[in-house]
């Protein structure tokens, strides 16, 4: 907002930026099952969603949800480039917390058709890939809701570093229920629920995306170098454009 407009109080153009404001200064130093009944409390589940990439660390924040309501409904993004362990992955971390509405959500077959015919945008433009794969998919997913959960965490690094616990996103609010978390906190929630690691860790990836621009990485390294590596993109793009 400008100074001008700062000076004479107009009203907010996006009411949730002021709500997100209000929200992540009184749950700064919440719990995240307190920051997620938080969330079910200002929108409902109906209006509320958690995405989750079923990842290395999504064990964790699945089974905070599910203690407070396994109903609430999970979008999963099938960019059609994933493991076949990251999908069996989804498969055994549904039956084990009781996750009762998981929607796989793929990208349109037109979009996939015009902008990557020959399936290899994923070399030539990554983020044009990630785009029709991620952005555009979650942009549809997101539509029915006014809310989303998600499991960025501040000790993840790079442009994650920062992260409030409550941020607008376009017209809807995002909450980060992790974002204050550690890598000792979550290795305690796997310990505690019994949760069963991503296949793919023991092989030496900390982070699991996409099969082409997935690598592993060393243990002393940021969680997130093995993704994109070499080409100096840290993010898919869900988290830095707008769903809406």
């Amino acid at each position: 907002m400008s100074e001008l407009a700062q000076s004479v109080s107009l009203p907010s153009a996006n009411p949730s930026e002021a709500r997100a404001r209000d929200l992540d200064a009184a749950l700064r130093a919440a719990s995240p099952p307190e920051i997620i009944a938080a969330a079910l409390r200002e929108v409902g589940r109906d209006r509320l969603a958690l995405v989750s990439s079923f990842g290395t660390e999504s064990a964790a924040l699945l089974k905070v949800m599910a203690d407070v309501d396994p109903a609430i409904p999970v979008v999963f993004l099938d960019t059609g480039w994933l493991f076949a362990e990251t999908l069996a992955y989804r498969d055994t971390l549904i039956d084990q917390l009781g996750l009762t509405d998981v929607r796989s959500i793929k990208p349109l077959d037109a979009d996939l058709d015009r902008d990557d015919p020959a399936r290899d945008l994923w070399f030539s433009d990554p983020d044009q890939c990630c785009f029709i794969r991620k952005v555009e998919p979650l942009r549809r997913a997101l539509a029915p809701f006014e809310a989303w959960l998600n499991g960025r965490k501040r000790f993840q690094g790079g442009a994650r570093a920062e992260i409030p616990v409550v941020e607008a996103d376009g017209v809807r609010m995002k909450f980060n229920p992790f974002a204050n978390v550690s890598r000792e906190d979550i290795n305690a929630i796997y310990a505690l629920g019994k949760l069963p690691p991503h296949p793919l860790l023991a092989s030496g990836f900390l982070s699991v995306g996409c099969m082409p621009c997935t690598s592993r990485a060393e243990s002393d390294q940021d969680t997130r170098s093995g993704r994109w590596q070499g080409r100096g993109k840290t993010e898919c793009g869900i988290h830095t454009m707008k769903t809406s």
